[in-house]
């Protein structure tokens, strides 16, 4: 088997997992379970929460002590025997942690896989930007796959949506080991100070100045990608990439919900967007599949500069038809809006982690990789999903309003306050992101600059 196809069964199977439940695990809360929408949300906030540690834990980890495919396939057998247990929780408080552990295990997988990958890709001698994104896009497939598998054997209700997840994340876990070997750079003696600090004896360790073993101790924890930050284009660039992940969490957690509301009106309630919404949100992620393959001309003819703002115009049209379109007579603006989505979740997300793994030293691009989620889905993530909630409940409810038989949230307003957050994100984003870029035509592409 050829190195992309090696790579592109990986990818397949990596979202593969996340798309079997990500979706439909609603459906099993409330119609199966029967428990309440404020635990509810505690359990999206998980992937939040274990990005904000995760990443740059398995980075540490990968960078000097454990092969990075290796630790990638621990992680996902782990998680897999995560998912046979979630079955079997009876209460809400437990199954927060249970699916706490299992974005433990799989949120870092994220980063550790384009780290396998770009390693494997320049062991060979591609170039990435040219080569990664049309491998990349059978994650976008394997996610969609995913969606309607569990559509089609009719479990959205159902525990079987955790275990197809379960069986999807031993096959990869196993298949990992197979993978080329991505070893630890840092391993070795230490940069900083020219020798191996965990070899260092007490003698040695006293006769090393301040500076020096801050940066001893900064090596050894894994840190040295928090020196990124040092650098003012790379530093705007992290804050940004936090603003776009808080955009990314506010479609995950509202667009499922804003279309299942409409089966409240009679209206719309025999819709088909109301009736298979999930088949309505899997444009999202068909439109993926086609916009990751425009990455390389956009990146090599314009740069990460003008790709990240042509992300955040498309988020602020995301949102913003979603705020004019409906099920009925409307239904092509959701349709064009996920269309839309495509385009915005690419050219941050995948665009993103390249310019990153191009501004980084290779000893510590599972650690940067790392950081960029940590911006992404961690931190964006928690606070994207609970300022949005507050503002939601405080300003776009009315709790008057019998949810039940009714709609109870103002769904333009929402969708338009999103759609100018996106808009004034990028706007800020193209005065404060100075960066320049060198066309090329031929050879490798440059995103160093």
């Amino acid at each position: 088997m050829n190195l992309k196809l090696r790579l592109t069964v990986m990818n397949f199977l990596q979202f593969f997992i996340w798309g079997s439940w990500l979706i439909s695990i609603g459906a099993y809360w409330f119609q199966n379970k029967h428990w309440s929408g404020t635990q509810f949300g505690a359990i999206f906030s998980t992937m939040g929460i274990a990005s904000l540690f995760m990443p740059t834990i398995a980075g540490i980890l990968a960078d000097r002590f454990i092969n990075a495919e290796r630790l990638y396939g621990i992680l996902h057998l782990l998680g897999g025997a995560l998912l046979l247990i979630l079955p079997m929780v009876e209460d809400p408080g437990t199954f927060f942690w249970v699916i706490l552990l299992t974005m433990m295990c799989y949120m870092p997988t994220i980063a550790l896989a384009i780290a396998v990958s770009y390693n494997a890709l320049k062991q060979h001698g591609d170039d990435i930007v040219v080569v990664y994104p049309p491998i990349r896009v059978w994650g976008t497939v394997g996610f969609v796959a995913a969606l309607w598998v569990i559509a089609l054997l009719h479990l959205g209700t159902s525990p079987g949506q955790f275990y197809v997840a379960a069986v999807a994340a031993f096959a990869l876990g196993l298949y990992a080991f197979t993978l080329p070997p991505c070893p630890p750079k840092l391993g070795g003696k230490a940069d900083a100070i020219g020798g191996d600090p965990t070899r260092l004896g007490a003698r040695a360790l006293d006769a090393l100045g301040k500076q020096q073993r801050f940066a001893l101790l900064a090596d050894t924890l894994g840190l040295r990608a928090f020196a990124l930050f040092k650098n003012p284009k790379l530093a705007i660039f992290f804050v940004f990439a936090m603003l776009l992940g808080a955009a990314l969490q506010l479609t995950n957690a509202y667009g499922d919900t804003f279309l299942h509301d409409f089966a409240k009106l009679d209206t719309y309630k025999n819709g088909f967007a109301v009736r298979y919404p999930e088949f309505i949100m899997s444009i999202s992620q068909i439109s993926e599949t086609l916009c990751i393959l425009l990455i390389p001309f956009f990146l090599k003819r314009f740069g990460i500069k003008i790709v990240m703002l042509l992300s955040m115009i498309a988020w602020a049209l995301r949102f913003g038809l979603f705020a004019v379109g409906d099920p009925g007579s409307g239904l092509w603006m959701i349709v064009l809006s996920c269309i839309v989505y495509g385009l915005a979740f690419d050219f941050f997300n995948i665009s993103g982690s390249l310019f990153v793994e191009g501004q980084s030293d290779e000893k510590i691009r599972a650690s940067a990789q790392g950081l960029f989620m940590l911006m992404t889905n961690g931190i964006g993530a928690v606070l994207g999903s609970t300022i949005s909630g507050y503002v939601i409940d405080i300003y776009f409810t009315d709790h008057a309003c019998n949810e039940t038989v009714a709609i109870c949230k103002n769904w333009p307003g929402i969708w338009t306050t999103f759609a100018l957050y996106a808009l004034i994100t990028g706007v800020a984003f193209a005065l404060l992101f100075k960066h320049k870029h060198e066309p090329t035509t031929t050879g490798k592409t440059q995103i160093m600059h």
